[in-house]
């Protein structure tokens, strides 16, 4: 507003300043006049028809009918053509032809010196010609507001005749204009509440009207109108948009209504003011969910220097091509439970690293190896040479079945501490409501993909202020596939009630061939799993965790055991024997087996184990569990083998939590769960 005030006062004052002489102040007096010139030119014309036609019709009964018919006819044309203007231009319209051609039709039949006629035309016309005068003078406001502006009808349709539209931009399929709000009668909020009908009004869907109030301004905003909805038409997956790039930089997933790409950023940028951010992303079945998770998963998988851990209970239904491509993959259910296990364990591990290398966030310097003094572990300050360390990124796809599973508030302690870490988690389900997802865990996602949902969940997927700007993925539920809004840190907040829509993923050979390609290549380019991160992960998942499959030009790392030596073999130092075999022939023959000489005494059916038998027997359970890859277990998982050595539930809970004072097991989150420490860690 203050720029268009600018720009009208420097053009009046352009018009006052020039030559003072004579020539001068002509040239700018005929200059200024031009534009009221035409009321006058019309008036004298006016005198010099009735002039002329009074010599044809002057005292004719027949051209007085038709005068008057013209005249009429003439006046109620101007009042219908009025239509599209204000109201004040309208009458003022209908009478200047009014009076104008009644006094023509009495000057052509009495002549225009008869009577009346030539004081009326003498005081009627620099009248009206003057009233048109004062009219254009008036129209000309240094505000920037355009007097008898048609904006006001519509303003006054909604109940806000009094608002002032101010300075408006036009850009390619977006109008924005600068409103205020009268003082002390109305408010920001007040506009908030009649976007609907202000869409109405213009015949446009509710999401193509949004306000931005002003922060700092309770009468001050920015009306948007995107008067084509561009996402009509599907943008159709094409590929990554930045292969090998880092990850800290932009993530493409779709596109505005305006067209402007819609993307967003996981790692934080200290320079740019922008935190690292966890994302939610939430839609209801048949909203493009699943499409919307593919654009960030491959965006993700495309980037050099990241580390993908994926959780899908719909055993990788949708994103089985990628699979290749990523650092660690797990089922829903006992699965699951031990990759959030690891990822608690990654997070203190990865801060260790991070703040004795000198990083008080993730840096994309963090992924490379440590040549520098500024960031170094080393005491002397000389650079260590350490392994770098990716991003990384947890994803829990379908997270109601594993907040089922675990608890309401399963993530909460990783989505409050990850961030620091380098590490973002990303939730997604249908219904992000306070009876699936606690209120600690929302609150600790501040970054939302919220796709079409029912109109009653609106509040839990976006921020209030979202949703008064003009913001409601309600109105589309699933009838509109990819349609979203997305609020994440580093996106200017008039873009949050800005809808956009993410591009399809068509199920096509072509598609899956792509996507199969971008897991090769993340298979020999993008990051693996480095030191800290890969040994707290196996120290807690144990063979759960293999790292991503790798090509020759990426050599998995093995853990560090400790207890091998690359080389050692085992000697023999001679035939030992027991003093209890010594009288043994090896020569003769064994006996023939009988029935049940095979099963050990204490696995025989009805047998019940001696306390020691029995102890050793849980021991060797733990043990296939571990071989098995179920690495946390309760007492439910022993239901079975209680019931094949005659051994009860209770008997279980007491030898789990001895398990747990030996370090064999350690508690997890869920009451009565339990995590299997691995063999080679637990010795």
């Amino acid at each position: 507003m203050g720029e268009h005030k600018h720009s009208v006062e420097q053009q009046y004052e352009d018009q006052l300043r020039g030559s003072a002489d004579g020539a001068g102040v002509t040239a700018y007096v005929l200059h200024r006049a031009k534009p009221h010139l035409p009321p006058w030119l019309a008036a004298g014309g006016l005198g010099l028809a009735g002039a002329l036609g009074s010599l044809q019709w002057q005292g004719s009964a027949a051209a007085g009918v038709g005068l008057t018919l013209a005249s009429v006819a003439l006046t109620g044309v101007t009042w219908w053509a009025g239509k599209a203007t204000g109201q004040q231009r309208r009458l003022h319209s209908a009478i200047t032809v009014a009076a104008g051609s009644a006094w023509l039709t009495g000057a052509c039949l009495a002549g225009p010196a008869a009577g009346p006629l030539p004081d009326l035309y003498l005081m009627g016309g620099p009248a009206l010609a003057l009233s048109w005068n004062i009219r254009m003078v008036l129209r000309r406001n240094v505000e920037g507001t355009p007097a008898g502006s048609t904006d006001k009808g519509l303003l006054e349709k909604v109940g806000l005749a009094r608002a002032q539209i101010g300075a408006t931009s036009v850009e390619p399929n977006r109008v924005t204009a600068k409103m205020l709000l009268e003082a002390g009668e109305q408010t920001n909020e007040d506009v908030s509440k009649v976007l609907p009908r202000l869409a109405s009004a213009l015949d446009l869907p509710t999401s193509a009207v949004r306000y931005l109030g002003d922060p700092g301004s309770a009468r001050r905003g920015e009306l948007v109108i995107v008067p084509e909805d561009m996402l009509a038409e599907v943008a159709e997956w094409e590929g990554p948009s930045n292969l090998g790039a880092s990850i800290a930089e932009p993530l493409v997933i779709g596109r505005y209504d305006d067209g402007a790409p819609l993307m967003l950023w996981l790692p934080g940028d200290p320079e740019q003011g922008r935190n690292s951010t966890h994302l939610l992303i939430a839609g209801m079945s048949g909203s493009g969910k699943g499409d919307a998770a593919l654009n960030l998963m491959t965006e993700i998988l495309s980037r050099r220097d990241v580390l993908l851990w994926l959780s899908d209970p719909k055993m990788f239904q949708d994103f089985r091509p990628l699979l290749p491509g990523m650092d660690w993959a797990a089922e829903g259910g006992p699965d699951t439970e031990v990759m959030v296990e690891a990822i608690k364990a990654v997070i203190s591990a990865r801060t260790r690293w991070l703040g004795a290398h000198g990083y008080r966030q993730w840096l994309p310097a963090a992924a490379d190896r440590q040549t520098s003094s500024d960031h170094t572990c080393r005491p002397d300050g000389q650079a260590c040479g350490c392994p770098g360390m990716p991003f990384l990124v947890t994803w829990m796809e379908e997270a109601a079945n594993t907040l089922r599973l675990m608890g309401d508030d399963a993530f909460t302690g990783i989505a409050q501490e990850a961030r620091s870490a380098g590490v973002s988690l990303i939730v997604s389900l249908q219904r992000p409501s306070y009876d699936q997802m606690s209120t600690s865990t929302r609150a600790s996602l501040p970054s939302v993909v919220s796709l079409g949902c029912d109109p009653r969940d609106e509040g839990f997927s976006l921020p209030d202020s979202v949703i008064e700007s003009g913001a409601h993925p309600g109105a589309w539920g699933n009838r509109r596939p990819g349609y979203c809004y997305l609020v994440s840190p580093g996106i200017p907040e008039d873009r949050y009630p800005s809808p956009g829509r993410t591009f399809a993923v068509p199920q096509t050979p072509a598609a899956i061939a792509t996507m199969e390609a971008l897991a090769a290549w993340a298979q020999r380019h993008a990051a693996i799993g480095d030191p800290v991160t890969a040994g707290a992960a196996r120290a807690v998942a144990g063979q759960n965790y293999t790292g991503r499959p790798t090509t020759d030009s990426h050599p998995a790392p093995r853990p560090d055991t400790g207890d091998e030596e690359p080389g050692m073999e085992a000697e023999s130092h001679g035939l030992l024997t027991d003093p209890e075999d010594a009288g043994i022939d090896p020569e003769a023959e064994l006996p023939d087996v009988k029935e049940g000489d095979e099963i050990p005494l204490w696995e025989s059916p009805g047998y019940k184990p001696s306390p020691a038998e029995a102890r050793e027997l849980f021991a060797r359970a733990l043990d296939d569990f571990e071989t098995a890859g179920q690495m946390v277990v309760g007492p439910k998982d022993f239901m079975d083998w209680c019931d094949r050595h005659n051994l009860s539930r209770p008997w279980v809970s007491e030898r789990l939590k001895e398990a747990a004072l030996d370090g064999r097991l350690e508690p997890t989150s869920v009451t009565g769960r339990w995590r299997i420490v691995p063999s080679l860690m637990a010795a």
